[in-house]
């Protein structure tokens, strides 16, 4: 897994296009202040070993996140990081499971619609750690 981290002033998302098959209709705008974005890369050496993988993300967006005194998260599957990425429903799911275990945490997660070129704007932090790339 590859994640690129922002820690954002301000962000907005809306889809765009759908470009995948198969995934729900959306229109869903996501919004936020004082948040990680997390842009997230699911890659095939990752099936397998997901459990480790989602650990290791959660642990550096928290990283992030304690730095800048948050507790707000927007996960963005975001294919473009690597060369190759895994099987769709691996990738969900990977997103999903960090979804589910953030908000255990305490954290406020938002996940942008899966499958849809967007549109969006972010304000990212001048600070040296918000922009953080991590390789899993």
């Amino acid at each position: 897994m590859r994640l690129l981290l922002f820690y954002t002033h301000d962000f907005w998302l809306k889809p765009f296009r759908q470009n995948l098959d198969g995934v729900e209709e959306t229109e869903q705008e996501t919004e936020t202040q004082e948040a990680v974005l997390a842009l997230v890369h699911a890659e095939p050496e990752d099936t397998g070993r997901e459990g480790k993988v989602v650990t290791k993300a959660i642990k550096n967006i928290k990283w992030v996140a304690g730095k800048f005194d948050s507790k707000r998260v927007v996960l963005h599957y975001f294919a473009h990081l690597g060369k190759e990425s895994a099987q769709h429903e691996l990738a969900r799911e990977m997103v999903e499971s960090m979804r589910e275990r953030l908000e255990k945490s305490g954290y406020e997660v938002h996940v942008t619609p899966y499958g849809y070129f967007n549109e969006f704007k972010l304000h990212v932090a001048g600070e040296s750690l918000g922009k953080v790339f991590v390789e899993i």
